[in-house]
């Protein structure tokens, strides 16, 4: 029998968050079985859990304690060695930048649904980090924890020393903004095109200190052995080019073909194999998008439009309302009066 493919994180991603919950007054056991998930399921880092549902508990942690970085100071209880057999190898490569490579193509490993893309532009390095978990609600908190993850890492390859030259996220910003520049140590933009890390791209690209090629060899052995074990639905891999194809108005059936290297025939075939079309996980990924860009940032429509692939905001303001039945500014206001009432405001 087939079943549905359920993106999954390591129970790992959840390290720390048991103390950190009850530092902030919350039943971390109650909170955790109200998202869907076992308290013994954290016992063992490898226990794979549904990403909806691990976006859900940070979502509700954070609204529950009214601690809005939440999932920032998750992040700051993060380790390398978190990662489990990825940072073995990750410390052996030669630069900050090969090892980002290298977390790249284990990434899914990890977490089956964040997506991380690797832009060079001149003496600029650009971390885009997306996450795609199949629903319309916010990933606020778990998009912070993801950058703060990454920060994290790059800190510990490089050095305390290592400053980003900018931090970027798509929400809008927190009532105060004092734990994010003191986590991140640098300017942190919010209403952001993108969620990620700018960074100098000389940063990355100078020599890690205790680099051991024979060392690294083993564990990426063993990685590659997961990794080749792992199957990736042609869904999953679709949804993901997508998202990645989406700001730069040429996301067709087409393009992603060829991202793949196979023609739009196989694309399709494959796809109606899994039950699903790509005009309907073009308008799936778009409605996921579209509602943390409306829902979590006040982006002018015309960037929202952009980045969901649109060629004109009339064009957007025309789908969204076809898609959820009233105007992006209607939402908005919808959305706001229930976030007030959920954080006591009047």
């Amino acid at each position: 029998m087939d079943y549905p493919y359920v993106p999954v994180v390591r129970s790992a991603s959840l390290n720390g968050y048991l103390d950190l919950a009850q530092s902030v007054g919350l039943d971390a056991h109650a909170m955790l079985r109200r998202a869907g998930l076992s308290p013994r399921s954290l016992e063992n880092p490898e226990t794979p859990l549904s990403t909806a549902a691990v976006s859900a508990l940070m979502e509700h942690s954070a609204q529950a304690s009214g601690v809005e970085d939440f999932g920032l100071r998750l992040a700051a209880r993060r380790q390398l060695s978190n990662l489990g057999p990825i940072s073995l190898v990750l410390k052996e490569e030669p630069t900050a930048r090969a090892a980002l490579d290298t977390l790249c193509r284990y990434l899914r490993l990890l977490n089956a649904s964040l997506l991380t893309r690797i832009e060079e532009h001149g003496d600029r390095l650009v971390i885009r980090e997306e996450i795609l978990v199949e629903q319309t609600a916010s990933t606020r908190q778990s998009m912070e924890l993801a950058v703060g993850v990454m920060f994290r890492i790059l800190r510990e390859l490089l050095g305390l020393q290592w400053k980003a030259v900018r931090v970027c996220f798509n929400h809008r910003p927190p009532r105060d903004t004092k734990a994010h520049r003191a986590f991140f140590g640098t300017t942190v933009d919010f209403n952001s095109e993108f969620n990620g890390i700018v960074c100098h791209t000389a940063d990355l690209q100078a020599p890690m200190a205790g680099h051991n090629p024979e060392m690294a060899r083993f564990a990426r052995e063993y990685l590659d052995r997961a990794l080749s074990g792992q199957h990736q639905s042609t869904k999953a891999t679709v949804r993901q080019l997508i998202a990645a194809l989406l700001p730069g108005g040429r996301c067709t059936s087409q393009q992603v073909a060829q991202h793949l290297g196979v023609d739009r025939r196989t694309i399709h075939r494959h796809l109606a194999k899994e039950g699903e079309t790509f005009a309907t996980l073009l308008q799936s990924v778009r409605s996921e998008l579209a509602m943390r860009q409306v829902q979590d940032s006040d982006l002018p429509l015309a960037e929202v439009a952009q980045l969901l692939g649109f060629a004109a905001p009339a064009a957007f303001s025309h789908w969204f309302r076809g898609t959820f039945g009233c105007s992006v500014t209607a939402w908005r206001t919808q959305e706001k009066a229930k976030a007030a009432v959920r954080q006591g405001q009047p």
